[in-house]
């Protein structure tokens, strides 16, 4: 685990605004969410890997998304089970289950178990929290 803790990535609160743009700030340093319909990767269809834009972190393969019908991009896995960290949100009066990048704890979005198979997950995530390596 420490060996996990030396690659983190850490800035200060000045140092995320000057890299990052508002809304991509709003998501990934602040859990803020996006609309849905109304974000650059929900009907997105191209191959490759999208990876976090706070560090470049490879998260998800685009051989996992698949359309949930929620207007947000969904995996049904990531690329490895470090990839990303979870923890629990009791904001807006529920529980859910938060998804962070594992290298920069970047607000991705949620994880709920209503995915198809194989894994039964739908990892509900932010646009504005992704940029997408082609293949």
């Amino acid at each position: 685990m420490a060996d996990l803790d030396m690659r983190k990535v850490r800035k200060t609160d000045e140092e995320w605004r000057r890299q990052l743009t508002p809304d991509q700030y709003k998501v990934t340093r602040k859990g803020g969410t996006e609309r849905p319909f109304k974000n650059q990767f929900w009907n997105c269809k191209e191959p490759g890997t999208y990876r976090c834009v706070c560090c470049d972190a490879p998260l998800f393969d685009a051989e996992t998304k698949y359309d949930s019908r929620s207007g947000w991009p969904s995996f049904t896995e990531p690329v490895t089970d470090h990839a990303v960290a979870e923890r629990t949100d009791r904001s807006l009066f529920m529980t859910r289950t938060e998804v962070l990048c594992a290298t920069c704890d970047a607000h991705l979005g949620h994880v709920f178990p209503d995915g198809p198979p194989p894994t039964g997950l739908r990892y509900c995530l932010n646009s504005a929290a992704l940029t997408l390596k082609k293949k």
